[in-house]
This record gives C-alpha cells, sequence and structure tokens, in this order.
C-alpha cells in the first residue's frame, strides 16, 4: 500500500469516537509531521475526557490551511469490525473512513510533499461530531495560527471533490424534565414524561412550520427547509417505574439567510411555560461564501466543478473567523455516519493532488 493508504488505514484502526480521548490518534498524526512547527491544544471535555487539537505549519507565512477533524460517530448499527482499517475493492473501509480519517491522511501527505518554500498550515481538530470545541479552541487559542495568519481554509469533509461555498450551522437544545421514581402501580410516583409531553407537541409544530412555511425555506439548500430533528432519552427506565427523568434533545440547522432568533425564542418560551430546565449551545453562524470570492473561485477553476451548499455542518463555523473557507475533500457524504463506512483509494489519491495544487495556486503569491 502506498504511504497515503496506509497512514489512513492506521488512523481508522485507532477508536477517536467523540466520546473517548482522542490523544492516540493525534500522537499518530504528529509522528507524520517531521519538520513542522507543532501546537498542542489540549483540554479536558465536559466528560472529562482529555482531548488534544493540533496546529501544524511550515515555510513562510500566508497560504493555505487544510482542516480536518480526528473524531469519529458512534459504531451504530455496525455488524463488522469498525476500526478493521482494511483495502478491498478500491476502498478503504472503516468507521471514519470518509468522515474523515482518509481526507485527513490526504491533508498529511498533500503538505508533505509540499517545497518547504510553499506556506501550508494543518488545523485538526476534534469533537467535530458533537461540540466543535476543537475548532473553536483553535480559533480563539492558537498561536501559532495568529503567527502564520493563513490566507484561506480548505475543510476536507468529504464532498466527492466537488467544492462546497457554504452550510448549515447548527443550535442545540436540552430540554429536562424531572419527576419521582417509583414502582408505577403504586401511584407514589410521577412520570417526567407527562411534563416533557406538551413541550414535545409545539415542537412539532415548529418543525412542521419550518418544512411547510416558504418563508422559512432557503432555495439555495437542498431540501430547502431547515433541519429540528428531537431526540427523546428516558434513560433506561423500564415500563413499570414512573420515569424520573425525561430529556428532549433538539438539533436546528439553519443557513445564512434564516434568521434563527423566532425559532430559539420560540423553544425558550414553550420550555418556561412548561416550567422545563432547558440548556442551549450553538455553533458559530452558518458560513457561506458569495460566489465571487476569489477563494472559491479559484476552487471552482481548479476543479471545473460548479460550487453548492450543504445541509449538514463542518468546523468552517468556528474557522471562518480565521479565514475564508471552502469545503472540499474526498469521500461521499451520503456513506458517512453509516455501517460499511468505506472511501474510494483512488479518491484519496486525487485529493493529494488537488490539495497541493490548491496550495499552490496564485491566490497565495
Amino acid at each position: 500500500m502506498s504511504d497515503l493508504i496506509t497512514l489512513a488505514a492506521d488512523l481508522v484502526r485507532i477508536d477517536s469516537r467523540s466520546f473517548v480521548s482522542n490523544l492516540p490518534v493525534a500522537e499518530r498524526i504528529e509522528a507524520e509531521l517531521a519538520g513542522f512547527e507543532i501546537e498542542r491544544l489540549d483540554y479536558v471535555d465536559p466528560a472529562g475526557v482529555a482531548k488534544r487539537a493540533l496546529v501544524a505549519h511550515r515555510g513562510p507565512a500566508g497560504g493555505l490551511a487544510l482542516s480536518g477533524h480526528m473524531d469519529t460517530v458512534p459504531a451504530t448499527g455496525w455488524n463488522t469490525d469498525p476500526w478493521s482499517g482494511h483495502v478491498a475493492d478500491g476502498h478503504l473501509h472503516g468507521l471514519g473512513s470518509t468522515d474523515m480519517k482518509g481526507p485527513v491522511a490526504a491533508c498529511i501527505v498533500a503538505a508533505r510533499e509540499l517545497p518547504a518554500n510553499v506556506p501550508i498550515t494543518l488545523l485538526f481538530t476534534t469533537d467535530e461530531e458533537t461540540s466543535k470545541q476543537g475548532a473553536r479552541l483553535i480559533a480563539t487559542n492558537s498561536a501559532l495560527v495568529r503567527q502564520v495568519k493563513p490566507s484561506a481554509i480548505l475543510i476536507a469533509e468529504p464532498t466527492s471533490l466537488t467544492p462546497v461555498r457554504g452550510h448549515r450551522s447548527a443550535i442545540g437544545f436540552v430540554v429536562t424534565a424531572t419527576g419521582i421514581q417509583a414502582h408505577s402501580s403504586t401511584g407514589l410516583g410521577r412520570n417526567a414524561n407527562w411534563a416533557l409531553a406538551p413541550f414535545v407537541l409545539e415542537m412539532r409544530a415548529i418543525y412542521e412550520r419550518l418544512r411547510d412555511d416558504p418563508s422559512m425555506h432557503d432555495l439555495g439548500y437542498d431540501p430547502p427547509f431547515s433541519d429540528f430533528n428531537i431526540v427523546l432519552d428516558n434513560f433506561g427506565a423500564p415500563v413499570n417505574m414512573t420515569v424520573p427523568k425525561a430529556e428532549a434533545r433538539i438539533k436546528f440547522r439553519y443557513s445564512a439567510s434564516i434568521d434563527p432568533a423566532p425559532i430559539l425564542a420560540a423553544v425558550r418560551e414553550a420550555a418556561a411555560r412548561h416550567g422545563l430546565d432547558l440548556m442551549v449551545a450553538a455553533e458559530g453562524p452558518p458560513p457561506e461564501l458569495p460566489l465571487d470570492h476569489p477563494w472559491l473561485r479559484i476552487c471552482v477553476d481548479a476543479l471545473g466543478r460548479a460550487a453548492t451548499t450543504a445541509p449538514y455542518g463542518t468546523d468552517a463555523a468556528e474557522l471562518q473567523p480565521i479565514a475564508p473557507c471552502v469545503i472540499l475533500g474526498p469521500g461521499d457524504v451520503a456513506v458517512a455516519h453509516r455501517p460499511a463506512e468505506s472511501v474510494a483509494v483512488q479518491e484519496l489519491e486525487a485529493a493529494v493532488g488537488v490539495f497541493t495544487g490548491l496550495a499552490r495556486s496564485g491566490f497565495f503569491s
């Protein structure tokens, strides 16, 4: 196997789901970066798990920054080894092969192949799949980023090597109802679900409005309506017990042309009206470059593909204060977050050439 595929497979074989420490994968990446100045940004997540974001740079100031995240989603639904990292039928298989350890490996190999006089920065984050904390830490705390001042950022998320100029950002809501635990037959308990249910019905009305009201649509995106997804949790309570804690978690994704304030206010008001605890966590605003932005035009011309938008989110929401971001990487997002995730070896290899070509483009001269 080539150095690129060997590295990508090694990264896949390291478990870095968002709820475990990513230090082993960060150390594996750092071992590939001889000759780069490296900055480690360590932190402990709210669950007490040690995490690390990495910034690496070589060459003069300015230039391109290539960015990817080290964490993955959980291995839900897999009936084969999620961390096999095996190569078969021209594809690298395993959890995170597409999203996004294969693209991360392509970023590393591309950066190493550039001449030493071509500036290149690498931004490797973690918790992208959850809180975006790694990217936020780089944007706010990285002394190396402030020193080298990259001129543009390429987020190497899987886009099938099509430039993505903008995407939605998310606001997360966690709404909690409390009850009294008891055997359900005794009448001594209080089921938290009955307190949560009226709130959930109001959330359904918001969901339907976002889907059905044209004034809440953005026709520049597919689908045009904002995502408003809810997950309910009783924390393993059995059916013969009154539920002591019920939680609704909602993810609201919106694009740059949609004002999130009315939705935010409606959720806050509903939670207060029903006496429920509410926590809100918002990503940075939706990144969206105009079609005539010079960095976007460079990417479009290099690939010969028209720029598009994406309904999902990336670290660009947090990294955009550093420099303009285009999302462009190998792999198909349709296979991300699914069992039997894989990425075409040929596309990973093509990405290396694309990344080096963009880093040497006239935009950075």
